[in-house]
Parts: C-alpha cells; sequence; structure tokens
C-alpha cells in the first residue's frame, strides 16, 4: 500500500522577514479543507479569507497571501497562519485551486509581489 504524504506547514517558505513579521492570524472561511501553500484571496466584505479564485468578484480575485499550514474549515470558519507580506516561496509548492489556468497562476503570482512576496 502506498501512502502520500502532504505538505508540511511552512514547506513552500525560502525565506521571510525576521520573527513572525510575515505572518498573520486571519480567519478561512467555511465550506473548504486547503492544505499548506494554498494560495488565497481575501473576501471584501467580512475580510475573511478563502482560497484564491481569479474569475471570482467577491475579492478573492486577488492573490491576498499563502496559508502556511492545512486548515479544515469544512464545518465552520477556522483561525489560520497566512503569509501576507515579505517573503520568498517555492512556486512548484504553491497550491492554486485546480480550476485556475496559467494566465490565472501569473495574475496570482503578480498580486502576491505586491504584497512582497517573491515567487520562485
Amino acid at each position: 500500500m502506498a501512502l502520500t504524504e502532504g505538505a508540511h506547514p511552512g514547506e513552500f517558505i525560502l525565506s521571510e522577514a525576521n520573527g513572525n513579521r510575515s505572518r498573520e492570524n486571519r480567519t478561512l472561511v467555511s465550506g473548504q479543507n486547503l492544505g499548506a501553500g494554498a494560495v488565497l484571496g481575501k473576501i471584501s466584505s467580512g475580510g475573511k479569507f478563502t482560497g484564491y479564485d481569479n474569475t471570482a468578484g467577491d475579492g478573492s480575485q486577488a492573490a491576498a497571501g499563502i496559508l502556511y499550514a492545512s486548515v479544515d474549515a469544512t464545518d465552520g470558519d477556522m483561525d489560520c497562519v497566512v503569509i501576507i507580506r515579505d517573503a520568498e516561496v517555492i512556486g512548484d509548492a504553491l497550491d492554486f485551486d485546480a480550476g485556475q489556468s496559467g494566465a490565472d497562476q501569473t495574475a496570482a503570482t503578480a498580486d502576491l509581489l505586491a504584497l512582497g512576496i517573491i515567487v520562485r
């Protein structure tokens, strides 16, 4: 039987600002189960985070950070840690929504760069 190991917390980070300056405690909106390295968008009304979706119209169409560790918010909103500024990350270790095209990922990468998050 083959076992599959999921993403470890923060394994996508190459470097970040001193202390915890790159990280913020936020809320992941209910109805999703996301792994470490998931690219997130921020919902305009309420300010909660959700999976990035370049086609959305609720604010989550702009990448606003990267989920530090896996969070299961299937049954309700959950607290989470988000890399929100000043970091270098491994692009291949990021988790974009499966439905996102290459152009959507390029847009997300540009959004992250505006936050000081460099995708390598």
